[in-house]
């Protein structure tokens, strides 16, 4: 694909952006539709509709997944070091730079634009059989950018509340004025909105991509449903969409982390973990503009002596040691290999450039573990022991499935008595799933930190956070805490997109 720049409106924001694909797309967005006139190009141009902004910089630090190191502790860069700290509090925070809510916003709309386009491109040319395959990639990928926004920027879905929640713009037509007015509408709209583009996306979608990992894939959006009929309780869809993610042969797709990754190096690790061709259990990886890579490790608010000891340094709920490697000298250090940068030169000479780091969106570790949630939620709790079991399997040191396989009783008896208080999401969990459904959110703590995927359990199962600073003093955002729901960008709010509550 050719390097050039085109110039496309940055919906909401309203700023002009800097992009790179084919010379069609230098056209201003109300021209542009004639020039997108074959299969080829409107390929092209979906390349460019992912967001392609990191969420995990924001969002761990505001989970429970994170610590104070003390001041000894430093990143080295100023913004970064704002941004930790302003997250581990909960604060808003409106810099444009790369790793800041605003930025995911504004990558986001501009994926949610590059798919409308393509949309638009496509009835423009009547569509038909030949361009199904991109109008449901199409589809997804506007879905899952909203679905991202509005799990953000938005209070968790709620069957009581979501038709007065305050949503986010759901955009369906591409740009053609500067000043378009957008509405955020509820939660409800988002949602039903994002669903329809689901369902009639999800059947058109195929495998046909050179760089599967990259693009909507069968399993990937399958995956990507399981995940929004998660946040919406249906469980049977959820089971369904899951089952088509990960194919009949399970085991074969999960993240061996005991037996490929343990005995590999720190780097080795890394690339593994994001690699689009040797991790089967990777289904959507992100290249986004992002130097977090240069700091998680050391950033002062992350995995301090206490969340490693949570996290990883005990055994799990097998009997058995977590198979992570925490690397680090103590824990102005402590992180688990999950990241590469990869910097793109754009003046030699000067050596200055940009960096992009790979994220993993969507892997078969979720799915299986948001099947047990599922499972557990109908009362099929053996099945929901079976999937336990099978994470566990491959993430725990000398796992031994005659020996260590926890049976449903096992499961009941572990968590015993865990208050029912601590997870209240919309819908009542029966007493006899909330000790499976406590084990997998806490499998689930372990095997995605650092990804990001922590942050959305919390606002799911409306979990209070507390964070404590190095003097002792603690910090609680509660079940019902405005900051829950990060703030709408400046930018945004100056065109008369309604602010969060404070």
């Amino acid at each position: 694909m050719k390097n050039i720049k085109f110039n496309i409106i940055k919906v909401l924001a309203f700023v002009l952006l800097a992009a790179s694909c084919n010379d069609v797309l230098d056209e201003t967005p109300d021209n542009r539709i004639d020039s997108i006139d074959s299969p080829e190009k409107i390929a092209e141009l979906l390349v460019a509709a992912y967001p392609d902004a990191a969420y995990v910089p924001f969002l761990e630090p505001m989970s429970d997944n994170a610590g104070d190191k003390g001041p000894s502790a430093d990143t080295g860069i100023d913004f970064a070091t704002t941004l930790n700290q302003r997250m581990y509090f909960w604060d808003d925070f409106n810099d444009i730079d790369d790793d800041t809510p605003t930025n995911y916003w504004n990558r986001a709309y501009k994926a949610i634009a590059q798919a409308n386009q393509a949309l638009a491109s496509i009835e423009a040319l009547g569509g038909g059989s030949e361009l199904d395959a991109l109008k449901g990639e199409a589809l997804i990928c506007r879905a899952y950018a909203h679905f991202m926004l509005v799990s953000i920027f938005s209070k968790a879905y709620s069957s009581s509340t979501a038709n007065s929640d305050l949503g986010i713009p759901y955009v369906t037509k591409p740009e053609t004025v500067l000043l378009g007015k957008y509405e955020r509408g509820t939660v409800e709209n988002v949602y039903n909105q994002i669903k329809n583009d689901i369902e009639a996306g999800l059947p058109l979608v195929t495998d046909n991509y050179n760089v599967k990992a990259f693009h909507f894939t069968k399993k990937a959006a399958n995956a990507f449903a399981a995940r929004f009929y998660l946040n919406k309780g249906e469980w049977q869809k959820v089971i369904d969409h899951s089952n088509s993610a990960l194919g009949a042969n399970v085991g074969s797709v999960l993240r061996d982390w005991t037996n490929q990754y343990s005995p590999r190096t720190y780097s080795e690790q890394n690339y593994l973990y994001t690699s689009s061709t040797e991790e089967p259990a990777n289904l959507l990886l992100v290249s986004a503009s992002s130097i977090y890579n240069r700091y998680h490790f050391s950033a002062r608010y992350q995995m301090n002596n206490t969340i490693a000891s949570q996290l990883f340094f005990g055994r799990n709920i097998s009997g058995r040691f977590w198979s992570f490697g925490v690397y680090g000298s103590s824990d102005l250090y402590y992180n688990i290999p999950k990241f590469q940068e990869f910097f793109k030169v754009t003046n030699q000479a000067a050596g200055t450039g940009n960096a992009f780091v790979a994220y993993v969106l969507l892997s078969t570790d979720e799915v299986l573990l948001n099947r047990a949630e599922a499972y557990a939620m109908l009362g099929q709790l053996d099945d929901a022991a079976t999937d336990i079991n099978m994470s566990l399997s491959v993430k725990s040191d000398d796992y031994n499935s005659a020996t260590d396989a926890l049976t449903a009783s096992d499961i009941a008896a572990i968590y015993q008595g865990f208050p029912s208080s601590i997870y209240t999401p919309f819908y009542t969990i029966p007493n006899e799933s909330l000790p499976f459904i406590a084990a997998i959110l806490s499998i689930k703590r372990t095997i995605f930190y650092n990804d990001g995927l922590r942050w959305f359990d919390i606002k799911r199962h409306n979990i209070a956070v507390t964070h404590t600073d190095n003097l002792g003093n603690s910090y609680t955002l509660s079940k019902t805490d405005n900051r829950r729901q990060i703030q709408i960008p400046e930018a945004a709010q100056s065109f008369g997109i309604e602010q969060n509550p404070r």
